[in-house]
């Protein structure tokens, strides 16, 4: 059993079960013509006939024993990067080929825009087409997942500047590992995955926010403050140094209250399923720190754009971790207490916080319709940032993007530096 995601074992299953969901996904593209005139093994000269009146949009599509004409796909979106590069390769490759066998456009997309535009999405799915996406930019994005922390300024689909990111691991990683450490064998046995977060957060509340106790800090002071317990042990805030000015440091860091964790853990040395009240208590805890901290670093960042007399109005809430309902709670109450209740709080609906196909797909429409296409040559990315402040120089700075303008296509680098 392996501690997290393996590789291989992740990459065999890509090339293992890719083609089949492709097969089943084409079968969900709406139909070209009317199915009755559709080949059926016998009604062939009626499917040339359909197929030479639409020949140029119409894909030939095998579902429930028989060919039926579908419409062919505007453009292939593909998740290129970051992440690990052997699963990102195959798909990429996937999708490469789809687009040469369709002869429809290419469009690599950076996983972590596609997280911060996942509430548009959202938006379109209950609003429709003719409504224009919610929320319009500026807005707050706070990515959390299991390999990324980040507070976001995201000003247009392809803008996104870094205020704040982790400075060890991310904090999907440490709850993950503080379920570990903190959870009976008998509740980690009922995991599916290796993502054990989700399973922390329903031993600590049971009952869901009826299991709620939580008063925010009005003050940095309170927040920083230490909170004694029953059991003889407390968790400190992350980066409560006030020395030199560490406390206000926009920057998240969560391999501190990870290790305090599981020294208690391992003081206590509980056996089989002992100690279960100290372990709610502990689950709950460790969720309170690292959330307060995200929180933290929310507030610091509109305190700076108030300063400047820039509204902030939308914090877009991301990723893996967008799914704690905890979160929710401790997120929200911390910006009213602090004088921020008028900022709106947008999570995607649960099943799209997670890595789903459907955020990349809209990512590939937001990026079409701006014109953007991305070259057959293009390689997968372990690492690309989604600032163009980067040293990679962001979304846009990568290898590889066209740009229709009048019809034409032009160097999607040399365009992304001329509109800046």
């Amino acid at each position: 059993m392996f501690a997290g995601v393996h590789p291989l074992v992740a990459q065999d299953s890509h090339q293992r079960n890719l083609a089949t969901l492709i097969a089943k996904a084409l079968e969900c593209l709406p139909l070209a013509a009317d199915p009755e005139v559709e080949i059926n093994g016998k009604a062939g000269v009626g499917r040339e006939q359909a197929v030479k009146g639409d020949q140029a949009s119409a894909v030939q599509v095998f579902c429930n024993g028989r060919y039926l004409l579908k419409q062919r796909p505007d453009f292939i979106s593909v998740t290129r990067g970051p992440g690990l590069r052997s699963c990102l390769a195959t798909g990429l490759d996937t999708a490469k080929g789809l687009a040469v066998a369709f002869q429809v456009p290419l469009i690599g997309v950076n996983h972590m825009q596609a997280h911060a535009l996942t509430p548009r999405l959202a938006s379109a799915l209950t609003q429709g087409a003719n409504h224009e996406p919610d929320p319009a930019f500026p807005f707050l994005s706070l990515l959390v997942s299991g390999g990324h922390t980040l507070l976001v300024h995201s000003k247009s689909i392809t803008d996104h500047e870094i205020l704040a990111r982790t400075n060890d691991v991310a904090i999907g990683d440490c709850l993950d590992k503080t379920a570990r450490a903190v959870l009976p064998s008998s509740v980690m046995d009922q995991s599916k995955d290796v993502m054990y977060g989700h399973l922390l957060e329903t031993f600590a509340f049971p009952s869901g926010p009826e299991s709620y106790d939580y008063t925010p800090p009005t003050r940095r002071h309170e927040e920083l403050a230490r909170k004694p317990t029953k059991w003889g042990w407390s968790l400190g805030a992350p980066l409560s140094e006030t020395r030199a000015g560490k406390s206000r440091e926009m920057k998240f860091t969560f391999t501190g209250t990870q290790s305090n964790v599981e020294r208690i853990c391992k003081a206590r040395s509980w056996e089989a399923e002992r100690g279960k009240d100290e372990r709610v208590d502990l689950a709950r805890e460790s969720m309170r720190v690292v959330f307060e901290h995200l929180s933290s670093r929310v507030v610091m960042a509109l305190q700076q754009f108030a300063a400047r007399n820039i509204g902030i109005h939308r914090l877009v809430v991301s990723g893996g971790v967008a799914r704690n309902s905890f979160l929710k709670h401790v997120l929200r109450t911390f910006l009213d207490a602090r004088g921020f209740s008028h900022v709106r709080l947008l999570f995607p609906p649960t099943p799209l916080c997670t890595d789903n196909a459907a955020m990349v797909g809209w990512t590939g429409i937001e990026m079409f319709e701006a014109g953007w296409e991305s070259e057959l040559s293009i390689q997968a990315r372990r690492k690309w940032a989604i600032d163009p402040a980067a040293e990679d120089g962001g979304i846009l700075g990568a290898d590889g993007w066209t740009r229709r303008i009048g019809g034409a296509r032009k160097d999607g680098l040399e365009e992304s530096q001329r509109l800046r």
